[in-house]
């Protein structure tokens, strides 16, 4: 993350190695032997691990979400063998996989993160940063995507509070159940 608060640079380098990750499976995904569940276990265990991690940190924009589910349908695409000119719908590629795009589950990341800074003691540094609003005067012009506009937008849409999020946050099976109904809401 920059001092500026992008994390552009990052998922930049993310996605690299993810990729790198993903071709030094090629042979994997061109194996013949190995049933689809295999190669999607290896897939997510190798290189969406490689791609996610420090992801709950991460603003949302649109652009952003497109080059993360891009570089994820195209690697399922290579997996499944659906190459051009043969085509396959988005939800029909996801339903083939038994997956759902990768925005979901940066969205539940950040959410059992958020849950879990919740829990600490009101007086941990990360529970303080959480709602920490820095001194002084925004620049002129439209407001940059920050994660906690991201979060906010998220808290809105559901109609939650900070106030709400704190207590249900300490009761784990609540807030798992919460933040299931919360990703699951999207499709």
């Amino acid at each position: 993350m920059t001092s500026d608060g992008s994390c552009d640079a990052e998922i930049k380098t993310r996605l690299a190695k993810a990729n790198q990750a993903f071709i030094m499976l090629r042979n994997v995904w061109k194996a013949g032997k190995l049933s689809l569940q295999t190669k999607l276990r290896l897939f997510k265990s190798n290189v969406l691990t490689s791609l996610l991690y420090g992801a709950e940190s991460w603003k949302m924009t649109g652009t952003i979400a497109k080059k993360l589910e891009v570089f994820q349908r195209k690697c399922l695409r290579r997996i499944v063998r659906v190459f051009w000119p043969n085509t396959i719908s988005n939800e029909d590629l996801y339903d083939m996989t038994a997956t759902r795009p990768i925005t979901e589950e940066i969205k539940r990341r950040r959410w059992r993160w958020i849950g879990h800074v919740l829990r600490l003691p009101p007086t941990a540094i990360a529970r303080v940063a959480l709602r920490w609003t820095p001194d002084g005067r925004r620049g002129r012009g439209r407001p940059k995507e920050t994660w906690r506009r991201t979060v906010e937008t998220e808290m809105k849409q559901q109609g939650w509070t900070w106030g709400f999020l704190e207590r249900a946050a300490q009761d784990r099976s609540k807030w798992k159940d919460l933040v299931e109904a919360l990703c699951a809401h999207e499709h």
